[in-house]
């Protein structure tokens, strides 16, 4: 490889995983107010997925070629005009915006930067501070006592994973939804009371049997279509339907008029859109409960950076358990 260049990752059109394309770069200069950091490791969402086929309607389609990825770790290498040198060397978990992840170095704004607590390793902070601080906003906009029962879907996911041991640490009792044996066990290793398998048919009427009848007082939706559907329907009355994504292609939307006549409170997808100035104070709480042991990010599978077309692949064809990362 050149001097003065790095390895990148990029997508050389929209479509599937295979457009994603190993090739080089020039390394990143820091500007002012930018930090140059060495990627360890760099965080894959399933709305990244959907970008890179073109078909999501949350972000600004990019212009191609590009560069995926918007949160990486590793350790600051470079820092330019206007940003304290006491960064250089630090491990940092960051986000370079929506693109740029998917590289050796990055180039990062310096106000993005989070240190990761020491004793924390670099691939669970990166999962905690991307669907960690998700997780725990949406456990605080649904008010979780202690006694509730909580129904999550895509439970074995990384948002899911996390729902799951947070909803336990609450209090409360968890019934995990997933796909497959491998996904069921795994929720159940994480301490849900019960695990439902909704590729089967008739299995919301087995989140009511575990439910002694009553339905969950809380469900996490974060499945949409047909499935976000039928949990809305076994939702306890007075209970909370809380809206966090849509894998599979479509948001759950419930007409107000339905859900005040099943006394349910609807918290829609739009609760996203307010998390961003949180997301730092939900990350650092988040790495303390890890550091206690209250929880533990699943990170199911890793992949090199050249493998970056199977890492999304397996994101989107729903193989994965848990968190998937590049390890650069």
């Amino acid at each position: 490889m050149e001097a003065g260049a790095m390895r990148v990752v990029r997508a050389i059109r929209l479509g599937d995983p295979e457009v994603l394309v190993l090739g080089q770069a020039p390394d990143p200069v820091a500007g002012p107010g930018q930090v140059v950091v060495d990627v360890a490791v760099a965080g894959i969402s399933f709305v990244e997925t959907q970008i890179r086929r073109g078909i999501d309607r949350w972000h600004e389609r990019p212009q191609v070629p590009y560069v995926p990825g918007g949160l990486v770790a590793g350790l600051v290498r470079a820092v330019g005009d206007q940003v304290d040198a006491a960064w250089l060397g630090r491990r940092v978990v960051a986000t370079t915006g929506e693109t740029g992840g998917f590289a050796e170095r990055a180039l990062v704004p310096a106000e993005n930067l989070f240190l990761v607590p020491d004793g924390l390793g670099l691939p669970e902070a990166t999962a905690l501070y991307s669907d960690g601080s998700t997780a725990q906003g949406l456990t605080e906009h649904a008010r979780i006592g202690p006694g509730d029962w909580v129904l999550v879907e895509a439970a074995a996911g990384g948002v899911g994973s996390l729902l799951v041991q947070l909803a336990r640490a609450a209090g409360a009792r968890v019934v995990g939804a997933a796909r497959g044996r491998r996904k069921l066990d795994v929720v159940s290793e994480l301490g849900a009371d019960a695990v439902v398998d909704y590729s089967e048919s008739g299995w919301a009427k087995r989140v009511l049997e575990a439910t002694g009848g009553a339905g969950p007082d809380v469900v996490f939706d974060g499945v949409g279509g047909e499935i976000g559907r039928a949990a809305f329907e076994v939702a306890a009355r007075g209970g909370r339907f809380s809206v966090h994504g849509a894998a599979s292609g479509e948001v759950t939307v419930i007409d107000p008029t339905e859900a005040s006549r099943r006394g349910v409170t609807v918290i829609g997808i739009e609760q996203l859109f307010d998390f961003g100035p949180h997301v730092r104070r939900w990350a650092e709480r988040m790495m303390s409960q890890a550091a206690q042991g209250v929880v533990r990010p699943v990170i199911g599978q890793t992949f090199p950076l050249e493998a970056a077309a199977d890492a999304h692949a397996a994101v989107e064809n729903r193989t994965a358990v848990g968190k998937t990362l590049l390890l650069v």
